[in-house]
């Protein structure tokens, strides 16, 4: 499932994504299905010098994924999103996009590659991408998500606002964020039967429980501070739980500032046996 963090505050846009990818395995011995991870996945997607060649074009934008995993079905042809980067940067092309352009043609890649690997009638979960940048002239930061292949159409997020945008294995973050578990107000609304009209008061009695964050003046390291704590609670809360560990492995986390551009203020090095 992972965890992404996109924070959009006054000095920048801040994009962290944890680095487990959870696969589901068969075991043949019990008929039952088991949770296969791996702790060095990259859920954070770049496509400037870094990773192309193409100069400075397309260093002030990034985007997290998370959800769907991987595209495909049979085990020597799945494909995580990075993998697809260095085909993804082609289709940029040599020139600055708007953010609004870079998450649409994102989105089409993404959803072509869906069609060529995933089976039409597919009924899992959405693989997630949530695409954050600076566009030039402009003084803030824009965000927009978009799910494949459900909701392949980018939706901007924070409009005309400062705010945050999360996804993946949120339970931990959201009862955080929100002061509550995100499944609580369909069971208040299942367990009591309740209309439009009650939900809604309901929504609003517990409305005072949100953590009061004022984004509008966060300065940026304060929201490389917050998107970090986010995945690290989640990796730490997991750990002590039962259930599925979704989010782990060493955080990457990114800044878009409208001077500077894209800029990795913390990522994982390959490394040999320590």
């Amino acid at each position: 499932m992972s965890l992404g963090v996109v924070i959009k505050g006054p000095e920048g846009v801040v994009l962290a994504a944890d680095s487990r990818l959870t696969l589901e395995a068969q075991n043949p011995q019990r008929s039952m299905v088991i949770p296969v991870t791996f702790d060095n996945a990259s859920k954070l997607l770049t496509f400037g010098s870094s990773d192309s060649g193409l100069n400075d074009f397309h260093r002030h934008v990034a985007a997290v994924t998370y959800g769907q995993a991987v595209i495909g079905t049979e085990l020597n042809d799945l494909r995580t999103a990075h993998s697809f980067v260095p085909e993804l940067v082609g289709k940029l092309g040599e020139v600055r996009l708007t953010t609004a352009r870079y998450a649409e043609v994102i989105s089409e890649f993404f959803m072509d590659q869906w069609k060529n690997k995933m089976p039409a009638d597919y009924k899992g979960g959405a693989m997630t991408f949530v695409v954050g940048g600076i566009d030039e002239g402009e003084a803030y930061g824009k965000t927009f998500l978009f799910t494949i292949p459900f909701e392949p159409k980018p939706v901007e997020q924070s409009k005309d606002e400062f705010g945050i945008t999360w996804g993946g294995q949120v339970e931990y973050a959201t009862r955080l964020i929100y002061g509550h578990d995100p499944k609580l107000l369909s069971a208040i609304e299942n367990s009591l039967n309740l209309d439009s009209t009650a939900l809604a008061l309901v929504q609003e009695a517990i409305r005072p429980f949100r953590m009061p964050v004022p984004y509008s003046i966060l300065p940026l390291q304060d929201c490389i501070d917050y998107a970090t704590f986010l995945i690290d609670l989640t990796t730490k809360a997991q750990s002590l739980g039962i259930g599925l560990r979704g989010v782990g492995g060493p955080i990457d986390v990114v800044t878009i500032t409208r001077t500077e551009g894209l800029r990795f203020i913390q990522q994982k090095a390959l490394h040999g046996t320590s």
